[in-house]
């Protein structure tokens, strides 16, 4: 088994395509199934709502969405998540989202659908643990 350095792929100008590992970012990639297009950008592209790649300090590569953007860096969350993470740097992000693969169809991020329905989910993090909750308790019934 070999190791890849996506970084250095990204960096090189390729585009990645990995699995994204773990419910974070559930239910836009459920692991082992889907894959993420992942490419370098500037980071003064990056707008809110977009999903990149970055890196933890001295820890893993991540995949999340961008939910505010302020002076002191840029804030993520899961699209399964209710708590921001951050302020991020500039020096650790490594690639923004720029399509996905669901059941082998490649589905750009301009898609007008995808688009709305990320938006709106995005829009409603202040209530997603309610939403959390509430899925729990149906599940139980």
């Amino acid at each position: 088994m070999y190791k890849t350095d996506l970084e250095a792929l990204l960096r090189d100008r390729n585009i990645i395509r990995i699995k994204p590992q773990g419910y974070s970012m559930y239910p836009l990639f459920i692991p082992g199934r889907d894959e993420a297009l992942i490419q370098e950008v500037p980071v003064s592209s990056l707008r809110r709502n977009d999903v990149i790649l970055y890196r933890r300090d001295q820890s893993i590569l991540v995949l999340h969405r961008i939910a505010r953007i302020t002076p002191e860096g840029l804030f993520l969350v899961g699209d399964n998540q209710s708590e921001l993470e951050g302020p991020l740097r500039e020096d650790q992000v490594r690639g923004k989202l720029i399509a996905f693969v669901r059941r082998g169809k490649e589905t750009p991020v301009s898609n007008p659908l995808y688009r709305l329905l990320s938006f709106l989910w995005l829009c409603m993090l202040p209530v997603r643990p309610l939403c959390f909750r509430l899925t729990a308790f149906l599940r139980k019934l």
